[in-house]
C-alpha cells in the first residue's frame, strides 16, 4: 500500500492542505494519505498551538467525506517534540508493508538537511515537495525529493486565524464542517459579528 504522509499542527486545517494532499495523491497514485496532526512540532517549540483535541477533531471533520484520507493521532499520544523519524518509526513497525511518502511544503522541504536523523529518515520515506509558483526549488544533495506542482494557492493557518480573531469570515476557506466546529467551540475566541 502506498500512503502519503501529510504532518502539520492543522490550526486550523484549509482548502489548501486538502488540495495538496489530492494532488500528491493523484499524481502518485496513492492509495491513502494520512494527516498527521502534529503534537509539538520542533520548529514551532515557542508557537502556541490550540488544544490537540479541537485540531484532531477539525481534521476529523475536514478529511470525512474523502474515502482515502485518514487521521493519525500518533504524534498526539506520544509526549514531548514531535520528530517525523520517531512518527515514521513507529508506522513502520505498525505497518511493515506500506511504502510511505512524506510530503512537506517548498519552505520546509529546503530545510530537511537539518531535520534530526535526516539519514535515517530518508531511508524510511520517499519526499514529496509541493512545488508552487515563484517559489525556488532547492536541490539537495544525497535528499531524493518528488516535486508536484500545485497551483498558488496563498492560504495560511496563521492568517486564517488572524482572520477569525479579527471576526472575518473564513467561509469557504475551511472546509464548512470544520468552520461551524470552530464558532461552536470557539476555538479561536469568540466571533466577533
Amino acid at each position: 500500500m502506498k500512503v502519503g504522509l501529510f504532518g502539520g499542527t492543522f490550526d486550523p486545517p484549509h482548502v489548501a492542505h486538502l488540495a495538496a494532499a489530492e494532488r500528491v495523491r493523484d499524481e502518485l497514485a496513492l492509495d491513502e494519505v494520512w494527516f498527521v496532526v502534529a503534537g509539538q512540532p520542533p520548529h514551532k517549540m515557542r508557537d502556541a498551538v490550540s488544544p490537540a483535541h479541537h485540531r484532531l477533531r477539525m481534521v476529523e471533520l475536514a478529511v470525512a467525506d474523502h474515502p482515502a484520507f485518514r487521521v493519525c493521532d500518533i504524534e498526539l499520544r506520544r509526549p514531548g517534540p514531535s520528530y517525523t523519524v520517531d512518527t515514521v518509526r513507529a508506522l513502520r513497525r505498525q505497518h511493515p508493508d506500506a511504502e510511505f511518502y512524506f510530503i512537506v511544503g517548498a519552505d520546509m522541504a529546503a530545510d530537511l538537511p537539518n531535520w534530526r536523523a535526516i539519514d535515517e529518515l530518508k531511508t524510511l520515506v520517499r519526499f514529496v515537495a509541493l512545488g508552487r509558483p515563484g517559489y525556488a526549488r532547492p536541490v539537495l544533495p544525497g535528499i531524493p525529493l518528488h516535486w508536484v506542482d500545485m497551483p498558488l494557492l496563498a492560504l495560511s493557518a496563521t492568517e486564517l486565524r488572524r482572520w477569525i480573531r479579527a471576526g472575518r469570515s473564513v467561509r469557504y476557506l475551511v472546509p464548512e464542517a470544520v468552520r461551524q466546529y470552530m464558532e461552536a467551540h470557539e476555538v479561536y475566541g469568540k466571533r466577533k459579528r
